[in-house]
């Protein structure tokens, strides 16, 4: 189903510990949600303490902060407002997006984007979502990640970046640069096929 003009759509972007809003995958993705009608909230987060991958008494700090400050920036927020409602979620951002998604009463209406989820991700319940990861993340474990396996046992289509890390870059410039014009165009086939794409399908990797 293509939305029509008349439908009220929203789009929360949770930023990563150091991967602001200003940084590719969030940037971009911006600025698509915006050429599709959706209005805006930027979330900021501050106050984290250094990142170590691995650390999970350090995930727990990161998430507990950015959670906290997540709910003091929604409190108002009338989610049963709108139609269609797009969480775009980059690594601590997207445990934080399935957390407040979960907690949703209109769970239903919201669809999630989630650049390099951690395993801390899929604790929590959420509908529909499309996920992007590298192969060389390693707060994921490299190539020895669970991600694909995750999304698999969820239905969930995740693209996996070849050499990608963190930021799905592999230090080519070139290289990155294609990859972000891929995920970028997947990322917008999401936003307007509004849930319609069929899940559970094999997702070949980007490149």
């Amino acid at each position: 189903m293509m939305h029509s003009d008349d439908q009220k759509k929203l789009a929360v972007f949770f930023p990563g510990a150091g991967y602001t809003m200003d940084k590719p995958l969030v940037y971009y993705s911006r600025k698509l949600a915006a050429a599709y009608g959706y209005q805006e909230i930027a979330l900021q987060y501050s106050g984290f303490p250094e990142k170590k991958p691995g650390d999970n008494d350090r995930m727990k700090q990161f998430f507990k902060i950015a959670y906290a400050q997540t709910l003091n920036s929604l409190e108002n927020v009338e989610f049963s407002a709108y139609d269609d409602i797009l969480f775009v979620g980059k690594s601590i951002g997207t445990i934080v997006a399935a957390k407040i998604a979960s907690d949703s009463t209109v769970r239903e209406r919201i669809r999630l984007i989630l650049y390099t989820p951690l395993e801390r991700t899929f604790v929590h319940e959420f509908g529909d979502a499309v996920v992007f990861t590298g192969n060389n993340d390693p707060w994921v474990g490299k190539s020895e990640s669970l991600i694909p396996r995750l999304c698999r046992e969820r239905n969930i289509p995740c693209h996996i970046i070849p050499d990608g890390n963190h930021s799905l870059e592999s230090g080519n410039v070139q290289q990155d640069i294609r990859v972000l014009k891929t995920v970028m165009e997947e990322t917008e086939l999401f936003i307007k096929d509004s849930g319609t794409r069929q899940a559970g399908a094999d997702v070949p990797s980007l490149t």
